[in-house]
């Protein structure tokens, strides 16, 4: 497979499937996919998430990346990768997380709201981080730190949407992830098209902001 984090990078955008069970969020996964997301994860704090993430990725074969998120502890990060995740995200800092990753050539990605933590991150062997919760700083905040941290790739996380998205990409964002802004309630309402069409459109959103 393509190196996970460039794939991250190229599709510019994580899709997060939060709470639902396996058999609701693998169509959510595929609606997803076919709208034009490539990356997608399941936060294990779901019901059958590591299921979910088996699922997902034995159906993508190739169509897509799945990691897990929430990922806390080691524990739970080995679990993940064990069941298929190629990347384990995290609202938090956590080297254990970070070295298990390593460990089994996958790509971590731990949450990180300062300068500080993302020097720490970097230092304990993270390739990139998480900004999260985003909408508390704002894409004012990757723009002025990715001066003096260029090397760092941020992917900020938490109230992204399609009218918000272009703001984080030309402040220099590697990438976003979304979840509830993007998923919305068509999921519990089974309307899976019009995921597709919100899907689509934020693909397209961050196509054009990255010119």
């Amino acid at each position: 497979m393509t190196d996970a984090l460039s794939w991250i990078g190229e599709s510019g955008l994580i899709a997060v499937i939060r709470g639902y069970e396996t058999a609701t969020a693998v169509k959510i996964g595929d609606a997803l996919i076919r709208g034009g997301i490539k990356v997608l994860e399941v936060t294990v704090d779901s019901p059958g998430a590591l299921e979910t993430v088996g699922e997902l990725a034995a159906a993508l074969q190739g169509r897509g990346l799945v990691g897990a998120g929430t990922v806390l502890d080691e524990t739970t990060a080995v679990a993940a990768i064990r069941a298929g995740a190629e990347f384990l995200f995290a609202p938090s800092l956590n080297e254990r997380v970070i070295e298990a990753a390593n460990r089994y050539g996958k790509i971590a990605i731990p949450g990180v709201l300062t300068p500080t933590e993302m020097v720490r991150a970097s230092e304990c062997g993270a390739r990139v981080v998480k900004l999260f919760p985003a909408s508390v700083v704002g894409p004012g905040f990757i723009k002025q730190v990715r001066g003096p941290l260029p090397h760092i790739p941020v992917i900020p996380t938490g109230g992204i949407d399609e009218h918000n998205v272009v703001d984080y990409i030309r402040a220099g964002a590697f990438a976003v992830g979304a979840g509830g802004g993007l998923i919305g309630s068509d999921a519990r309402e089974g309307n899976f098209d019009a995921l597709v069409e919100r899907a689509r459109r934020l693909v397209e959103t961050i196509a054009q902001a990255r010119g």
